[in-house]
């Protein structure tokens, strides 16, 4: 356990303050931040980038989670959701898989500053949730378990008695862990028995019993909370037939789920992870097996609607582009391009089609970063 009393923290303060060297024009045109986590097997960190208004980033500094991530290649967590933010934006939390911790960072400028560092009750954690400073983890290892942790309000984590629950199987694949927006219903999922899970909250933070939905489309990985409730479900089909797959749900007060928009194509292959903007109005997806971005509209009752021709950006062959996120402000989109060693930048139209800005390069290639999130 590592923890960072507040007389330290102030003093961390202190420093993280004075060491970026901003001039005054870079000063008046931030504009947000973007955090990546190498997933480093000897010291895994996360790279913090600066947002500037025209949506260039620039590389900040490095940040240290203090416990070692899985290593690996390409994609090795096999999840979405392993670097999250906290609602307010004010916490970051960093799944350590190789060292089965997880470490939280409060947020100072945009800067993060490791407060503290806890064990997950698990082993190979790969997701982590956080609703209302409750903050949830997805051990994917071994019997695999959801654990609960309260945040206090330096970013310090304390496991909730009696919290832990366990999957439905041994290595059934944990993906995904999302909470609903009135924090009443944990989603997850288990890729192995294509399970779409879901949980009870109970006021004091812990689960009830796992409610189990098998999905009727194949290779689910993915699912996400709109801001009005729905379930947006990514499935990358293992059909050989290179087509991938969008649905979306709604969550019955059982517990249960009632298909909207079922099995809709993403024109590509290998989508494993989604997004959607603040308002709802949009989902976006990496379709990593063919190198690119699709979208969809979100409509008020969940319906999902393919925007422009579906595929909206295209990268080069073996770009592997996996793990996305989007700006607070709703603006810009992020994905971790594997295969290219890069970071690529989106910004969303009115009609929410993409305009492709570039790429940041100098990330190794094909190494198994994951974990991306963003203000």
């Amino acid at each position: 356990m590592i923890r960072v009393t507040r007389g330290l923290l102030m003093i961390m303060v202190g420093i993280g303050a004075a060491s970026p060297i901003v001039s005054a024009a870079e000063a008046n045109n931030k504009a947000g931040a973007v955090f990546v986590m190498t997933n480093d097997t000897v010291k895994n960190e996360v790279l913090a980038y600066q947002r500037l208004f025209d949506g260039r980033l620039t590389l900040k500094e490095r940040f240290i989670t203090g416990g070692r991530g899985s290593g690996g290649a390409t994609d090795p967590l096999q999840s979405q959701g392993s670097l999250t933010l906290s609602q307010d934006h004010n916490l970051l939390f960093a799944i350590n898989s190789g060292s089965g911790t997880i470490s939280s960072f409060h947020l100072l400028g945009e800067l993060p500053v490791l407060v503290d560092q806890e064990p997950t009750g698990g082993s190979e954690p790969v997701a982590v949730a956080e609703h209302n400073g409750t903050v949830y983890v997805l051990n994917a290892g071994g019997n695999g378990a959801i654990v609960a942790f309260r945040a206090d309000n330096l970013g310090r984590l304390h496991e909730i008695p009696n919290s832990t629950v366990h999957l439905t199987a041994t290595h059934s694949g944990g993906s995904s862990i999302s909470v609903s927006p009135d924090g009443r219903t944990l989603a997850v999922i288990e890729k192995v028995p294509n399970n779409i899970d879901t949980l009870p909250i109970h006021p004091d933070g812990t689960l009830g019993s796992i409610v189990i939905n098998h999905s009727v489309t194949p290779g689910v990985f993915a699912a996400v909370f709109t801001p009005s409730g729905k379930l947006i479900v990514s499935e990358n089909q293992p059909d050989g037939t290179d087509i991938s797959s969008i649905s979306s749900y709604t969550i019955n007060a059982d517990g249960t789920i009632t298909a909207i928009s079922q099995s809709f194509p993403t024109q590509g292959d290998g989508n494993c992870w989604n997004v959607i903007t603040p308002n709802g109005k949009y989902v976006y997806v990496d379709n990593s097996a063919t190198a690119t971005v699709a979208g969809f509209s979100v409509g008020s009752n969940g319906t999902l609607t393919p925007i422009a021709g579906t595929i909206l950006s295209s990268k080069p062959s073996g770009t592997t582009n996996l793990d996305i996120a989007v700006s607070g402000d709703g603006k810009y989109i992020y994905t971790i391009n594997s295969g290219a060693g890069s970071v690529s930048i989106y910004r969303i139209n009115t009609d929410g089609t993409l305009l492709d800005l570039g790429e940041i390069d100098g990330l190794p290639k094909s190494v198994g970063f994951n974990g991306i999130a963003a203000l």
